[in-house]
């Protein structure tokens, strides 16, 4: 029987501009997703986690932590996009133009909006994309441009891969 590799993400030479890449996953988020992200990054804003002053704002309910959003859709572009990622040069052009709320289920698209070779790293290639996350009703909740480097075929760095079991 034959092992076969599984998916191991794009390179360089495999986005072009004017690509859409529609990411495959959704994720419904949740209370404790909410709590949780406040608490790991320090946000004190109560309009996240105290539910008796959510209430008393216009949203009349806790908002999920925007950061936690934005986290979220990028995650969600890590198959189409970043597995092949050296580093992340930036994230611009953040917008929310939608709350999100406990029980809402996040979806996202990715557009390739510029590529180019790198002046200092011969091994990767940088690229811009438009990042688009929206809900389950379809109203857009963030949009970003991300840039990243990723590396170019034959460049990846080998993954580690573990000894194999005993008796297989």
């Amino acid at each position: 029987m034959a092992v076969k590799e599984g998916w191991t993400g794009r390179v360089y030479e495999d986005f072009e501009v004017g690509d859409i890449y529609e990411h495959p996953l959704g994720r419904t988020i949740l209370a404790a997703d909410n709590t949780w992200a406040t608490l790991l990054s320090m946000n004190t804003n109560p309009i996240h986690f105290d539910h008796a002053y959510a209430a008393k704002t216009p949203f009349g309910r806790p908002l999920v932590d925007s950061t936690f959003t934005l986290a979220v859709v990028t995650g969600q572009s890590v198959t189409d996009l970043s597995q092949n990622v050296m580093a992340n040069l930036g994230w611009d052009e953040v917008r929310l133009p939608n709350p999100v709320f406990d029980g809402d289920t996040i979806y996202s698209r990715s557009e390739v909006l510029e590529k180019r070779e790198s002046k200092s790293r011969p091994t990767v290639g940088i690229v811009s994309v438009k990042s688009t996350g929206f809900n389950q009703d379809g109203k857009i909740v963030i949009t970003f441009k991300r840039t990243f480097m990723v590396y170019k075929r034959g460049q990846v760095p080998p993954r580690y891969r573990p000894p194999l079991p005993e008796g297989v």
